[in-house]
This record gives structure tokens, C-alpha cells and sequence, in this order.
């Protein structure tokens, strides 16, 4: 069981909100145990209220211990007005007790005034990108949909969580469950972490088999937290076997092959279009160190890394 909270900053948006909590219900609701533990926390007090007047119970964030699995942090309208010390100190001490956090519609915002985005790839509601620009420091947005870095989850709100949660669940329980519970919602096409920005599955690579674009939906969501070829498989419906020779009819590619090109694409654009080190790319990536990223990278690429940002020249 996974132990998983909402803050809902007043002003949330309802519909961004529901579009976490039902999957996560769902996914009790189709299990003989409890396999998310929801737990409702506000800045308010017992009631959060929502942007169209819909209220929450809730308890007050600042009486709770941050020890869950997975905190979300839920927010519209200003964020980035919010300048709340105790709530940014509380946050922060849920990120060194070990907890991943998460940002739905403007939570990103309240996660970056915290301190707590540097160096990660998330993604935000459209209607606070220009919140980014004023906030002093280099970001890493994404115009995404949603976008999962190691211990971070972000979105863009909206219906965009239901994708996110997709993801999520498919991670944890393996696809099938997840669409099981896709289909309960009339969620008849889930989209990847990229949609809109990237193309289609199916125009990417063609007509492909449903476990392999469950696989190639695991790999896009899993940059920097590489899966194993076993848990892909597993999470995929199909064994190694099976899913290996599918694979290969369909994309020409073994399963590992296209999942570390997937990563090795996500480190060029880093490359090219960030100032980070070479080393943390590496990590961001889900390499071990900076030598096995620019192996890789060489010899997808043919050049090595550095040799690319030295080509770009300065900003």
C-alpha cells in the first residue's frame, strides 16, 4: 500500500483534483486490499474549497507529519503570490524525509518557491509558464503534459491527471489493471507523458501492438528511473519473450535498444538546450555516471556530449 496526499491550496481546481483522487479510488475500489492510502490536507484548516465553491474535509497540513509516499501539491488561480515560510519549511522537510513530491496545474509554481524543482524536468499549466520567467533561477519546463523525474510529479491540471495517474498505476500494477481502470472512466485513449507536443504513438512508429505501446508509454515516463527489461515485460502483460518479438517486428529494435535511444534523445535536448552539467544529465537520464552517459551518447550520436555543447557556443 502506498500512502498518498493531496494539498489543496485554496482556489484548487475541482476538476484537476478529481482527475487524481478517482483513479486512485478506482484502483482500491478493483483491488481486494487497499492499494493507495488518500489522504486530504489544507493550509486552511478542516475544509478546503475549491475554485467553484466544492469543498474538501481535510486536515491541516501543519498537523501532519510529511511521511507519505507521494505528496501532490494542488494549485490554481496566483500561485506564485503564495509566499507561505512554514508551508515552503514543511515541504521542504517532506523532501528530506524521503518523500516524492508532485505539482497538479500551478503546483509546480509553489514546489519551485520552495526550492525544490532545481534540476528536474516538470511541466505546468500553460497558464503559468510566464510565472517561470519571472521566478529567478534556470528551469527545466516542459511543455507537457505531465513529466515524472525520479521523485518528482508534475502536470498540467486539468484532465491531464488522469494521464499522469495512468502512468502511475500501470507503474505500480501493470498496465492491464490501469487501462482496466482507463476504461472505467470512458477514458478510451490515455495520452504519454509528451502529448500534445510529440506525435502520436501510432504515427511514430506506425500500427503497433498494444504491449508494445504499453512498453513504449513505460519508457517515456521512466527517463531517469529506468525499468528493467523484467518489469517492462511484467508491467506490459507479456513475458520477455513474447514481448521481444514484438518489439522487433514492430520497431526494428530490441526493448532495450529503443528504451536507452528514448533516454539517450531526452539527454541531447538537455545538451543542447541547458547549462547543467554533464553529470547531472547523466543522472537526469537514469545513467550511473558521466562516462556511461557519454559512451552512449557517442556511440548513438557519434560525438560525445561535450563536443555538442562546445558546437552550440554560448548563449
Amino acid at each position: 500500500m502506498k500512502r498518498v496526499a493531496f494539498l489543496l491550496l485554496d482556489g484548487f481546481a475541482l476538476m484537476s483534483t478529481a482527475s487524481a483522487l478517482e483513479p486512485l479510488r478506482a484502483a482500491n475500489l478493483f483491488s481486494p486490499t487497499l492499494r493507495y492510502d488518500i489522504t486530504l490536507l489544507s493550509d486552511t484548516g478542516r475544509r478546503a474549497t475549491s475554485s467553484v465553491g466544492g469543498v474538501f474535509e481535510t486536515r491541516p497540513y501543519r498537523d501532519a507529519v510529511p511521511l507519505y509516499d507521494l505528496l501532490f501539491v494542488v494549485a490554481g488561480g496566483d500561485p506564485a503570490r503564495i509566499h507561505d515560510p512554514t508551508l515552503f519549511a514543511w515541504l521542504r522537510q517532506a523532501d528530506r524525509n524521503g518523500v516524492a513530491l508532485g505539482g497538479i496545474s500551478g503546483g509546480a509554481v509553489v514546489l519551485a518557491k520552495a526550492g525544490l524543482l532545481e534540476n528536474r524536468r516538470f511541466t505546468v499549466h500553460w497558464h503559468h509558464y510566464e510565472d517561470f520567467d519571472r521566478l529567478p533561477g534556470e528551469w527545466l519546463l516542459e511543455r507537457r503534459l505531465f513529466v515524472i523525474d525520479r521523485d518528482r510529479y508534475t502536470c498540467a491540471g486539468g484532465a491531464a491527471p488522469l494521464d499522469m495517474m495512468h502512468a502511475i498505476i500501470a507503474r505500480d500494477h501493470g498496465t492491464r489493471f490501469a487501462q482496466r481502470i482507463s476504461d472505467w472512466f470512458i477514458q478510451t485513449e490515455v495520452r504519454g507523458a509528451d502529448a500534445p507536443q510529440r506525435r502520436a504513438t501510432a504515427r511514430t512508429y506506425g500500427a503497433v501492438p498494444p504491449p508494445v505501446e504499453a512498453a513504449l508509454d513505460l519508457m517515456e515516463s521512466h527517463v531517469a528511473d529506468p525499468l528493467s527489461q523484467d518489469q517492462i515485460a511484467a508491467l506490459s502483460g507479456l513475458s520477455i519473450r513474447q514481448l521481444q518479438r514484438q518489439f522487433r517486428a514492430a520497431t526494428g529494435r530490441s526493448v532495450m535498444q529503443e528504451y536507452r535511444r528514448i533516454r539517450l534523445e531526452t539527454g541531447r535536448e538537455l545538451v543542447t538546450e541547458t547549462r547543467l552539467p554533464l553529470t547531472e544529465i547523466a543522472h537526469m537520464t537514469g545513467f550511473s555516471s558521466q562516462a556511461h552517459f557519454s559512451d552512449a551518447f557517442s556511440a548513438l550520436f557519434g560525438t560525445p556530449p561535450s563536443a555538442l555543447r562546445k558546437r552550440q557556443g554560448p548563449d
